[in-house]
């Protein structure tokens, strides 16, 4: 399965320019699966909750979804993208992943950072897991099983292990990411869980308030074993593809006696009841 990294830097409030440029970058690479930054096609550091609605999109109504969903289909291909959604009088930050068909599926960020909290409702759906269409090298058509997460949600252990419990043998991360620790844990996460991970961040900063931001790159790619397989630079954007095997995340047999999730013993585990 070919899978494809996007690194960018969005200017805030361009959508249209934002998302053709995401566009553009991948339309000259061949992949199974994309995975595009956090609110990749608004820019993130918003002023207030008028400009979070304001620029925030129905799904799949909005001219975010709808320029993916076409290019989706058109190059036979799967995203997933985050984007402030809008929901009645309620704004998510979230992600969403769209199929070859066409067909889109929804996650609502659940851990939200920082000023996100003013200006973002938590998100109210679970973590789910979606199939994914991709062809092998003898032309065999198989399924992947996606997972999503966003960003903070990766400072949660429980956030993958609900994912890999579900069945995920990938999980898909857009990130805008500005704390250092995220590329060094992810590795662990994927290790503890068995799967793959694509944490697909943006560089650049922005200072629209008092504060500076700076977002710190290194978009990676990580295997079950925890190896990383790329991982971007702080400073440039970068779109990447890389060929992986879904099926090694399925093994979770660590040793002839120790299956990893067989051998949780959840009784003892105070607030984590089965998924």
């Amino acid at each position: 399965m070919k899978v494809g990294i996007v690194q960018t830097n969005p200017e805030f409030g361009q959508v249209t320019q934002n998302i053709e440029k995401a566009v553009t970058g991948i339309s000259q690479h061949e992949a199974d699966l994309w995975v595009l930054p956090e609110l990749f096609n608004t820019g993130y550091q918003f002023k207030s909750k008028e400009e979070t609605a304001a620029l925030a999109e129905e799904i799949p109504g909005g001219p975010t979804t709808q320029r993916l969903i076409e290019f989706a289909k058109e190059k036979k291909t799967a995203i997933v993208a985050g984007l402030a959604e809008r929901a009645g009088d309620k704004v998510y930050n979230a992600s969403i992943l769209v199929n070859r068909t066409g067909e889109v599926f929804v996650y609502r960020k659940i851990h939200l950072f920082y000023e996100e909290k003013l200006y973002f409702t938590p998100g109210d759906l679970p973590f789910s897991v979606h199939s994914v269409e991709y062809r092998a090298s003898n032309n065999q058509v198989l399924k992947a099983k996606i997972g999503m997460m966003i960003c903070f949600d990766w400072i949660f252990p429980e956030s993958a292990r609900s994912l890999a419990l579900l069945g995920a043998d990938i999980i898909c991360h857009p990130a805008n990411l500005v704390l250092p620790h995220c590329p060094d844990a992810m590795p662990v996460r994927c290790l503890e869980n068995r799967v793959f991970a694509i944490t697909a961040n943006r560089i650049g900063s922005e200072t629209r308030t008092k504060e500076t931001l700076r977002f710190i790159g290194k978009s990676q790619i990580v295997d079950p074993r925890g190896k990383i397989l790329f991982r971007a630079s702080d400073t440039q954007e970068a779109v990447q593809v890389l060929k992986v095997n879904p099926k090694e995340a399925r093994d979770k047999q660590l040793n002839p006696y120790n299956p990893l999730l067989d051998d949780r013993r959840e009784s003892f585990y105070l607030g984590l009841p089965s998924v």
